[in-house]
């Protein structure tokens, strides 16, 4: 496969950010009456999804929720600039990359870090042992998400040049094919699709996140919705509160919920809630400063059209 070159990359950046820059895309957020939920396979949104808890907060305001399924974070955040949905949830990266792309994203709040829960696999096989061996290697990763970042942190840290790998972008899905027929070498991926990986093939992890990238969970708006509907963006947070202080009390009983309604079995949820951090809180600085170097870095690369600085997009006052 030919190695996608900067140039190549920063077109698909910057052809992106005039297309979400597009006045008919840049759309209002939704009527008073609705907010959209955009949610991903896995995580607290499935369960607060599951729950009905938001519905029942959000009823005396008149609110109604619409919920929306992503495969990965940066397609949500692509609806999220389009004003397709006003709320999502999503990895490091890809708010980076949505920030570069338009100013109507605002960051709401943050899970704890969770090293643990993203990781770049190997075949169970493979003779690659260390990050050093993945040089003319070819990878596997969704572009713009959470282990973008970690791919090119950890190919920093073993002496390697991001240009010292091939990469493949794939969604989860199709990466997980690739990787089972060996049309890459390596995957970089994030729960609950590792644990899967992990428990079903015997995939083998080259490395976690662990010691290299904090690896957050970000809650984020359509910066239109925020402005105009802090009530419910407060009674937003109190529910994913509420959600995530329940799956710390009762994982058994969360990884039961979620099971059928995800499709994953229960074992290979259990692992990757074990590895998931809870405690919804407001961005602190030191979190601000993390996800800079996330955007400095992808900067440096070439990867993005412009620099962005992460704190003009914090939502600033209490939850």
């Amino acid at each position: 496969m030919t190695r996608l070159t900067r140039r190549s990359l920063l077109a698909g950046a910057a052809g992106l950010a005039a297309t979400l820059s597009t006045p008919a895309l840049r759309t209002a957020h939704a009527a008073g009456g609705e907010v959209r939920v955009g949610f991903q396979k896995y995580g607290t949104l499935v369960l607060l999804k599951g729950r009905g808890i938001l519905e029942k907060k959000l009823e005396p305001l008149g609110v109604s929720v619409k919920w929306a399924e992503f495969a990965a974070g940066p397609q949500m955040l692509e609806a999220l600039n389009a004003g397709a949905i006003d709320i999502g949830q999503t990895g490091e990266a890809p708010p980076i990359f949505a920030q570069a792309a338009s100013d109507n994203l605002v960051y709401l709040a943050n899970e704890p870090p969770a090293p643990k829960g993203e990781a770049i696999l190997v075949p169970q096989d493979s003779p690659i042992r260390s990050v050093q061996e993945l040089k003319g290697r070819t990878i596997g990763l969704n572009k713009g998400s959470n282990v973008h970042f970690l791919l090119v942190k950890a190919l920093e840290k073993a002496g390697l040049a991001y240009t010292d790998v091939t990469l493949k972008f794939l969604p989860p899905a199709d990466a997980r094919a690739a990787f089972e027929k060996g049309a890459i070498d390596a995957w970089a991926i994030w729960d609950p699709f590792q644990a899967a990986a992990e428990y079903s093939v015997k995939a083998r992890t080259l490395t976690t996140a662990e010691g290299i990238v904090p690896n957050y969970q970000f809650y984020l708006g359509a910066r239109s919705f925020a402005d105009a509907q802090p009530k419910v963006i407060g009674q937003l947070i109190e529910a994913i509160r509420e959600t995530d202080d329940w799956i710390q009390r009762d994982p058994a009983a969360a990884v039961a919920e979620l099971a059928p309604s995800t499709g994953i079995p229960a074992p290979i949820l259990s692992i990757a809630v074990a590895r998931q951090s809870f405690g919804v809180a407001p961005l602190t600085d030191t979190v601000i400063a993390d996800q800079q170097l996330v955007a400095d870095t992808f900067f440096g690369l070439g990867l993005l059209p412009k620099k962005i600085v992460v704190a003009d997009a914090v939502l600033r006052g209490g939850l």
